[in-house]
């Protein structure tokens, strides 16, 4: 008897399926690298002389990489397919960090950190457009949990980068993580789903959409991503600084929202699959202000700290699901309406930080996280557009 296609969406499959661990292995090398970087930040200062004003400047050569990239990529990907795209990135991603420990003048390195940036982020758009090709293929969501494993991959590249570079000097330990994650790719790419586009798809016309609706999609992950970054880089100071925590508590603002956003993408497209695309969103947005609401507002560190830990429950799975709805958009060329939405998105943690620490010298940090609510307002408010993430499960 023939089997249908709903027959086929019903049988049980493998967790990890071989296009899934494919590109999950993309997002782990990814976040490994960042994860990676982030240690080898003092010793790059160092070795040139920076001031904190000259490595901000540093580290705004890396975001300008980072966005210019985004939008070329996804005509790279409309024209040649993600997979091609995300290989020759991933490649020549690969030794970046020996070259950026081996910069040993300042233009030199503000060089390698611009591609650095530029090619961490076409690797981004690509693997995204890749995991979309996967939703497709299997009929589920995995999105979630492909950015779960850019977390992890961040927390292995952070948590062993310092006692690396102290053990083996950083060139050994740059030396080491090019290995590690080139095993990665070496195991990823034969894994990765092939979707070089048709005939007819590559005489499309490319071209920046003209419709409003891969913009309003990049704004939910723009809104999604500013309190993203805002936890990542002043959680701990304002726990510190305005709370009067001590030094060595004061990172655990931080490390509850990480953890918990990482665990809630593991089982983030499970809830997908059960609920869809737009009530998990509202979901999301919900979990989020009340977190950081509580986290602005309450009364004592215990309760700060878990306001960060549910704020990290809700936005774990805004972004991915942002990204599979603007992966499925009819008309549409993946490449392009993922790269709107990622460079919108990203731009959310790469410039809106540094906003943000302006805003706080005159306002304080606590009524800037419990302002920073009103965006997910918005967020829940535009969820309805989150039914196109559903079009990957329905072919």
């Amino acid at each position: 008897m023939t089997e249908t296609p709903l027959d086929e969406i019903r049988r049980p499959r493998r967790y990890m399926s071989p296009h899934r661990l494919g590109v999950s292995l993309l997002f782990l090398m990814n976040g490994f690298y960042m994860g990676s970087w982030a240690p080898k930040i003092p010793v790059f200062a160092e070795k040139l002389g920076l001031s904190e004003g000259e490595l901000g400047l540093m580290i705004l050569v890396f975001g300008v990489g980072s966005i210019l990239a985004m939008p070329l990529t996804g005509i790279f990907n409309a024209r040649y397919g993600s997979t091609k795209v995300g290989k020759a990135a991933a490649l020549m991603f690969l030794p970046m960090l020996i070259l950026l420990t081996l910069s040993n003048a300042i233009w030199l390195a503000a060089c390698v950190l611009f591609l650095f940036g530029g090619l961490m982020a076409s690797m981004d758009v690509s693997m995204n457009a890749n995991t979309v090709a996967v939703e497709k293929v299997e009929h589920r969501a995995i999105m979630s949990s492909c950015h779960a494993f850019w977390s992890l991959g961040g927390l292995l590249g952070a948590g062993m980068g310092g006692y690396l570079i102290e053990t083996i000097g950083p060139l050994g330990h740059a030396v080491f993580a090019t290995l590690l994650a080139g095993l990665f790719l070496a195991v990823g790419f034969p894994r990765l789903v092939e979707d070089t586009p048709t005939g007819e798809q590559k005489s499309q016309k490319i071209r920046l959409p003209m419709t409003p609706l891969p913009w309003l999609i990049g704004v939910v992950a723009l809104f999604s991503m500013i309190p993203e970054g805002a936890i990542m880089d002043w959680s701990a100071l304002y726990l510190r600084n305005e709370r009067g925590v001590d030094i060595a508590l004061a990172g655990f603002g931080f490390a509850a929202f990480q953890l918990s956003m990482t665990t809630m993408r593991f089982a983030g497209d499970l809830v997908r699959d059960r609920l869809g695309g737009v009530t998990t969103m509202r979901i999301c947005a919900v979990l989020s202000v009340t977190g950081l609401l509580l986290a602005g507002l309450a009364p004592s560190t215990p309760l700060i700290i878990l306001g960060f830990a549910i704020a990290g429950l809700g936005i774990s799975n805004m972004v991915p699901i942002a990204f599979s709805a603007a992966g499925n958009l009819p008309g549409m060329a993946p490449g392009i309406g993922l790269s709107v939405t990622t460079t919108l998105g990203y731009s959310g943690i790469l410039v809106a930080p540094s906003l943000i620490g302006f805003l706080a010298e005159h306002t304080g940090f606590s009524p800037i996280f419990t302002g920073l609510s009103l965006l997910h307002v918005i967020v829940f408010l535009l969820a309805p557009l989150m039914a196109y993430a559903d079009r990957d499960r329905v072919g």
